[in-house]
């Protein structure tokens, strides 16, 4: 069925036509701008219209295999496939990209460089859907790299903005970190099977080191792309990208595909229980590290990338313990609730002209829509219920609970252990600084309306808006997709209890048992301790409790000056040993054997032409020196 084909080939296609239109000027009759809009919302809804009519097919799963090329006995294919797991994802890929276009078309009114940015966006998004449906590991690992490129890309966008650039090159780098080790473990699985079509390979009986070894290099990639604990750092400095980028690459691209790779490779990881110990004590540090370095940050933006960092850590904890299910639902209503809280927070962006929450404040009756898209988004990042975080979060640690117990999954107990822990005491570090930021932006008084003096520059997106005098919902533009992910927000949870979607993502049934209150508890005391703090103090911002801990905090755990010392200047200093080695060794002794060879040639240039009489004096001495040595000798 060629169908499946479709989903990823039509944005990859208008993404590639639309790269080919020239720069536009910024005004509302710029051609190659609305050229460029109309190319990138037909791929993303092509996509989705696709998607939908596959899942209403009553044929499950779907595959087309086409042999391709045979390399040292290596069969490489071009095949997709698709179940009703990778459709869901496709589907939610889909919806949240074709609101991104949509949402763009607004955000980026004035943009000169609209044409190439609608193209990227098609590009990232097919490459994703790639990811999603690929029946192939070498069709994966195009779309893999496909993405790095178009999130380097993205993020460096706006070149007006210093950080930008930065930003880019340092979202680039740490990934390809990660990329040489899961292109390693691709390359070992392939010349281990001889194919490099995913149902083989998943079906090939391996030695165990063997196994473990190529598992554990997919991780190292899976760290990166999905921003986890040692190569996370990335994803909150790609906040200099523009806001609807930031809900692309959070929601439902990117950070999303490692989280896919290794739901798609999960039979190989329950025959390695070290690979899962691996992946669960990164997934525990990652929940920690995202939800803690969130309580400090001033930024609106950077609190929603450091949530970001902790709720993947949530999915790849629920693999680490056996639910692959729970992690894929989670992913679901990830994408819902993330995508609507970026949006929504590009509206205030829009609104006051600085991300700093710091500068807000007394927003809620002004942007009433805003405000409830935020009660709603925030509520699910939380796990209020009955929003949508609230199941795919109580389907995390029922599995992490199960995990704990005698062979209550394929990692050792102690990882579900670590892995509970983490993700629980995380529920009321979620609700904490979700509390804050609601409160911080939209309660209170307005602190400040867009930046004042010589610091106006300072905020990432401050520089495509004249602050407005009164701030105010957004454009219908943006407004819109808003109010439709707020409906998944609220509503996708609910999905648990459908049979035929239970089914299909073979999801435990939902029950709320006793082991929801103590996740219920800590969520009330995090909420709650986070308004008490705001109403004893009124106006002031609850974070302020943390003290000198913040900056700590705020820097997350200033993990980025340890990699510094640790990684970045021994590799400096050992390429500065390098280059001196090869500038005054290695290059010296080719200089030095050319400059002694050319002197050598001159010397013996002069002596072929020396007069003949001392050329025959030469000769006669020279055939003393020899008559004189030889009786030496003798």
């Amino acid at each position: 069925m060629t169908a499946v084909a479709l989903i990823s080939g039509v944005p990859l296609l208008l993404g590639l036509i639309g790269l080919l239109l020239p720069p536009g000027d910024g005004t509302a009759h710029d051609a190659p701008r609305r050229i460029s809009a109309a190319l990138g919302i037909a791929g993303a809804a092509a996509a989705l219209v696709v998607t939908l009519l596959l899942l209403l097919s009553a044929t499950m799963p779907i595959a087309v295999d086409q042999p391709w090329v045979n390399i040292g006995g290596i069969e490489v294919t071009l095949g997709f496939s698709a179940g009703y797991a990778a459709l869901y994802v496709a589907l939610a890929v889909a919806v949240v990209a074709l609101f991104v276009q949509i949402y763009s078309v607004a955000y980026l009114h004035d943009d000169r460089r609209y044409a190439p940015y609608a193209a990227q966006v098609s590009l990232f998004t097919g490459a994703m859907l790639l990811v999603v449906t690929s029946g192939d590991l070498i069709g994966m690992l195009v779309g893999w790299e496909v993405m790095g490129a178009c999130s380097y890309l993205l993020i460096g966008h706006d070149r007006r903005l210093p950080e930008a650039p930065a930003a880019a090159v340092k979202a680039f780098v740490v990934t390809r970190v990660g990329d040489v080790g899961f292109l390693l473990g691709i390359a070992l699985l392939i010349v281990e099977t001889g194919t490099t079509r995913i149902e083989d390979v998943l079906a090939h009986d391996y030695s165990a080191g063997t196994l473990t070894a190529a598992l554990l290099l997919l991780l190292a990639g899976v760290a990166g792309k999905s921003a986890q604990f040692p190569l996370h750092t990335w994803l909150p400095d790609a906040m200099a990208g523009p806001t609807p980028i930031s809900a692309l690459i959070h929601a439902a691209t990117m950070v999303a595909a490692g989280v896919y790779v290794v739901f798609r490779l999960y039979p190989l990881y329950q025959q390695s229980p070290a690979a899962l110990a691996v992946l669960g004590v990164a997934a525990a540090i990652t929940i920690l590290i995202g939800a803690l370095s969130a309580t400090a940050q001033d930024d609106l933006k950077r609190v929603l990338a450091w949530s970001t960092v902790s709720q993947i850590g949530y999915m790849t904890g629920a693999l680490a313990v056996g639910s692959p299910a729970a992690a894929l639902f989670h992913l679901l209503t990830h994408a819902a609730f993330k995508a609507l809280l970026f949006l929504a927070a590009g509206a205030v962006i829009h609104a006051v002209g600085t991300n700093y929450l710091s500068r807000m404040g007394g927003l809620r009756e002004h942007m009433p829509i805003t405000f409830w898209s935020f009660v709603i988004g925030l509520g699910a990042l939380a796990g209020v219920p009955p929003l949508a975080g609230f199941w795919s979060k109580e389907n995390v640690l029922t599995a992490a609970t199960h995990a704990t117990e005698p062979g209550g999954g394929p990692a050792p107990i102690w990882v579900g252990w670590v892995v509970w822990l983490a993700a629980l005491l995380a529920v009321g570090i979620t609700a904490w600084y979700a509390t804050r930021l609601l409160l911080c932006a939209f309660f209170g008084v307005s602190r400040q309306h867009g930046p004042e003096g010589p610091d106006w520059e300072v905020g990432f997106d401050d520089a495509r808006y004249a602050r407005p005098a009164t701030p105010h919902d957004p454009p219908a533009l943006m407004r819109w997709p808003i109010l439709l992910l707020a409906i998944p927000s609220a509503l996708l949870g609910l999905a648990a209890w459908a049979p035929g979607f239970r089914h299909a993502l073979e999801l435990a049934e939902p029950h709320l048992s006793v082991a929801v209150v103590l996740p219920m508890v800590l969520l009330v005391t995090g909420a709650g301790a986070a308004w008490w703090l705001w109403r004893m103090v009124p106006g002031v911002d609850p974070a302020a409790v943390l003290g000198p801990a913040r900056p700590f905090l705020a820097a997350g755990f200033k993990l980025d000056a340890v990699q510094d010392r640790l990684v970045v200047r021994p590799v400096r200093a050992l390429a500065g040993l390098a280059k001196t080695t090869d500038e005054r060794v290695v290059d010296a002794a080719v200089v030095g054997a050319g400059t002694t060879t050319t002197e050598v040639g001159t010397v013996m240039a002069a002596l072929h032409r020396i007069a003949l009489p001392g050329a025959v004096v030469t000769v006669f001495a020279g055939a003393l020196l020899l008559v004189i040595w030889y009786g030496a000798a003798s």
